[in-house]
């Protein structure tokens, strides 16, 4: 007998990124580990992300990441449960779509009314009050950096990187998004070469990003660069990186699973909250891209994790104790036990 089937519901664009998909992707890894079926559905530009990183994968392609084109496209499918990983939606949709089945909201926000049993909200400093009036008094949180979808293949790799954080930068490993918001790994990089001598830089973004026609033509010039176009090999290049600059999202727990030091840039709003938490807690350096000042900020953080190998050591300290890469296993076991127990 097969386990339960279950619908995500995803976002995905130009102005919202791939990160969506990509977290739903690990907590849908994990819940097939538990014996269920997982199946996608959302705007055109998340199957393209599902075609770059998991094409097997089944899903179901609305006209458009609008609520009405949403739950026209589930049409008469049949689920179980339902994850939603969407910050356009809120109680009214997960109701309406929901139908009554079990669902889980996957949120960073606390901004609008959600209507899940469950609501995962990774923040570093998130807390419960926060979604006082925004859900039902039966709804169950799960707050913090310990309940982040992280890949396996990251805790895998987390003793071998903490062992030696804190060595010379030979290698900075550059991931600003894979749909390169703004074209932003270009000008990240253009800020980048001139200040770190003969450090090479791993590059990764997606085959739709606005910079790499630009950054392609770098790289025949620049040996120090390496391009990693849609890599299915994110965890190891995050393991054999020395530091990082990347943006504020969902692959900031990656990074901390494996102790990397980080300067983080904040390129959107909502990345804003769990960014500044970070660094209140000594686990990355910040550059906010809408500030007046960036540039100074990014160069500041810049030298300080270069030049500063106690700061690597403290940094990579305080990130892995907010996230050991289990998360995704830890939602997937409290999603089921929802499951089950709504069939009993």
């Amino acid at each position: 007998m097969s386990g339960p089937r279950i619908l995500f519901v995803v976002d995905a664009g130009a102005r919202v990124g791939g990160g969506h998909v990509m977290r739903s992707l690990t907590l849908a890894a994990a819940l097939e580990a538990e014996g269920c079926e997982a199946a996608f559905l959302g705007p055109p530009a998340a199957g393209a992300v599902l075609d770059a990183f998991a094409p097997a994968t089944r899903r179901l392609t609305a006209a458009s990441g609008e609520a009405r084109d949403l739950a026209r496209a589930i049409g008469p499918e049949a689920f179980d449960a339902m994850v939603f990983d969407h910050y356009g939606l809120a109680e009214r949709d997960h109701r309406a779509m929901g139908q009554g089945r079990p669902t889980l909201a996957i949120d960073d926000l606390a901004d609008r009314p959600l209507g899940a049993d469950l609501v995962l909200d990774s923040g570093p400093a998130r807390q419960a009050e926060d979604y006082s009036g925004l859900i039902g008094p039966e709804t169950r949180l799960l707050l913090g950096p310990l309940f982040a979808p992280v890949r396996p293949e990251f805790a895998a790799l987390r003793e071998t990187a903490l062992a030696w954080r804190g060595e010379p930068v030979q290698r900075m490993l550059v991931a600003m998004g894979l749909t390169d918001l703004d074209g932003i790994t270009a000008r990240v990089l253009e800020r980048l070469r001139p200040r770190i001598g003969e450090t090479g830089l791993d590059v990764v973004l997606g085959s739709d990003a606005a910079s790499l026609p630009g950054l392609m033509k770098i790289a025949k010039r620049d040996s120090r660069v390496q391009l990693h176009v849609d890599t299915p090999h994110m965890a190891r290049l995050t393991a054999e990186a020395d530091v990082a600059v990347g943006a504020a999202g969902s692959s900031t727990w990656e990074r901390c699973t494996l102790g990397l030091p980080t300067l983080q840039v904040i390129v959107a709003d909502n990345q804003r909250p769990a960014a500044l938490a970070l660094a209140e807690r000594g686990a990355a350096l910040v550059a906010d891209l809408r500030a007046g000042d960036f540039e100074a900020q990014f160069d500041r953080g810049l030298m300080r994790l270069m030049r500063d190998a106690e700061l690597r050591r403290s940094l990579a300290r305080a990130s892995a104790e907010l996230c050991d890469g289990q998360g995704a296993q830890r939602t997937a076991r409290a999603f089921l036990a929802q499951i089950r127990s709504a069939a009993s």
